[in-house]
């Protein structure tokens, strides 16, 4: 009896993935997804159940499905990544300053001067004198 391909084991590994980078892809776009991976967790769920399934399969039914070297190494490699992504997310981030004091959309900047290009000092003051408005663009980061 020739053995069958253990999916289950190849299509939880391919969930991980698409849940390590399917953050910084797709849901690292809207706050709901950004602030707590809920979603990318649930597929590190869903992932490594099928790799359990498949696990067991391999081990429980050997005579009837393949997987057991490759199985072992794909759920290896999925804790890895999964590890990786939570110390990433969760550890790494504890360092960044909190964004108490940031202004929001709509709240009048405080005043600043700043250098242009050609490093001449520009004021904000100055630049709403000449113009209904001025467009702030704020980068969250960390340098």
């Amino acid at each position: 009896m020739k053995r069958r391909w253990n999916l289950f084991v190849w299509i939880g590994f391919v969930v991980v993935l698409l849940a390590a980078f399917s953050y910084a892809l797709v849901f690292i776009r809207f706050p709901v997804t950004r602030d707590f991976p809920w979603v990318n967790l649930l597929l590190f769920v869903a992932g490594g159940g099928l790799l359990a399934i498949g696990l067991r399969r391999a081990f429980g039914q050997p005579e009837r499905y393949r997987g057991k070297v490759s199985g072992v190494i794909l759920s290896a490699l999925s804790l890895v990544i999964i590890g990786l992504f939570c110390y990433g997310l969760f550890g790494l981030t504890k360092g960044l300053p909190s964004a108490a004091n940031a202004p929001r959309g709509g709240m009048q900047a405080p005043g600043f001067t700043l250098s242009d290009v050609n490093g001449k000092p520009v004021m904000l003051s100055g630049l709403l004198k000449n113009n209904r408005a001025v467009l702030l663009i704020f980068y969250r980061g960390y340098w």
